[in-house]
């Protein structure tokens, strides 16, 4: 547990409720039942689903951190575990659905945000916070095309999670006589993964397939490196048919990289499948930068002499985005405390006090890198010099909530038969 105040030891300024249906329900009162015009409410009702690991100690950093700078605003924190965010998507509608929403809840940007934008339910606040702290000149316009999905700003994204990354074991490659950084597009890399069957005892790629998720994300960065941030962008506005070899090559490069996956990779978790590539047991594994937080705390396993990364084939100078954000509801209970709370989720402070923990970069490009350590470092690096930001599909930041649901359908099916035609056919009608 991190930050001055732990999760059993609270500060008397903040409260945590219960998490899940009641104790959403039990904070509606203290939220003031939705009465926007009660300015002087200064109880912060924070809605997340960090509720372990490095989100929770991310999220106490930057707590304890506003609190420090807010003394007068009493924080109620309100976490909701499970479904990967999901439950707490399902919550949030229905209180916003209710006219009651919490001050601010954790969310991603970009199109998820669509419906909210379309019920006129999220205040412009590109006035009030954006305009505050320097924030439109520090982001970089993916960031600020996320927080702005209708034309206004109405999130703040307090943290970049890159999704283009080809993570690896250096013993494996290495014992393959492969050069990672070498490998030039999506294409490309199934030679390398025969490579590193012929030669080497380990799995060429780690995968889970038990779950179509990562196969989503596998695949979106398979299009964008083959076929570049043109043919990314006219897919996920919509334009599938203008794409349809495009689309289907990128699947039957995946259906190629799928005979190299781990033999369990039907069973596996995400984590189980990325301590395989710790173990020495698999050479390559796609995922989040999330990833590298699994290397970071294993043992005689360091940052550039047992792992490392490369941007995915054919992706370099391109940041993949996925990014947590904290929207402004504008029938809010407790709009000033939001407002100071929003501006320091886009202040170098706040930003630099929950980016290390979470294992993410920040959205801005001028927060200091030395408490970041090496690898997010190269990270911040390579994104303040980006010449794209693609946002996620798989997270939907590029793609509305209906369509996104109806996408993963599709990859779900694909998995089970890595059937090109069946996919293309679905993956179309999603969208």
């Amino acid at each position: 547990m991190t930050g001055d105040n732990s999760r059993n030891g609270l500060s008397r300024r903040r409260f945590v409720t219960a998490a899940g249906a009641a104790g959403l329900a039990g904070l509606a009162g203290c939220a003031g039942g939705g009465g926007g015009g009660e300015s002087g409410t200064n109880t912060l009702e924070i809605a997340h689903w960090w509720t372990g690991g490095d989100g929770n100690a991310a999220v106490t950093a930057l707590i304890d951190g506003f609190e420090q700078a807010h003394p007068d605003v009493t924080v109620g924190e309100n976490p909701v575990a499970g479904g990967a965010g999901q439950n707490l998507r399902d919550k949030i509608r229905s209180r916003v659905l209710n006219d009651n929403p919490p001050s601010t809840w954790q969310a991603w940007p970009g199109k998820n945000l669509q419906p909210f934008v379309e019920g006129g339910v999220l205040k412009d606040i590109g006035s009030d916070v954006w305009d505050a702290n320097g924030m439109k000149d520090a982001y970089k316009q993916g960031p600020k095309d996320a927080a702005s999905p209708g034309g206004n700003f109405v999130s703040v994204p307090l943290n970049i999670h890159r999704l283009n990354n080809l993570f690896y074991n250096q013993e494996v490659v290495d014992s393959a006589g492969v050069d990672p950084s070498s490998v030039s597009s999506p294409s490309d890399l199934v030679d390398v993964l025969a490579t590193i069957d012929s030669e080497t005892d380990a799995a060429p790629m780690a995968q889970q397939t038990k779950s179509p998720w990562s196969t989503v994300q596998l695949w979106a960065q398979v299009l964008l490196g083959e076929h570049g941030v043109d043919t990314y962008d006219t897919f996920t506005a919509g334009n599938v048919g203008e794409v349809e070899s495009e689309v289907k090559d990128a699947l039957t490069i995946v259906k190629e990289y799928s005979q190299y996956y781990n033999q369990d990779s039907g069973s596996l978790s995400w984590t189980e499948a990325n301590q395989k590539v710790i173990n020495g047991n698999a050479a390559f594994m796609h995922q989040g930068d999330w990833a590298a937080g699994a290397y970071r705390g294993a043992d005689e396993f360091e940052f550039d002499t047992h792992w490392n990364q490369v941007a995915y084939p054919g992706t370099e100078g391109m940041y993949a985005l996925n990014m947590d954000s904290f929207p402004f509801p504008a029938n809010n209970p407790s709009p000033e405390a939001t407002t100071q709370f929003l501006q320091y989720c886009g202040s170098k402070e706040g930003q630099k006090k929950f980016n290390p923990k979470k294992g993410s970069i920040p959205p801005r490009t001028d927060v200091s890198s030395d408490a970041f350590g090496p690898f997010l470092t190269r990270q911040m690096e390579e994104f303040a010099n980006s010449d794209a930001q693609p946002p996620s599909i798989q997270h939907g930041l590029a793609i509305a909530p209906d369509k996104r649901s109806s996408l993963v359908s599709a990859f779900s099916t694909f998995v089970s038969n890595y059937d090109v035609e069946q996919a293309y056919s679905q993956i179309e009608s999603a969208l």
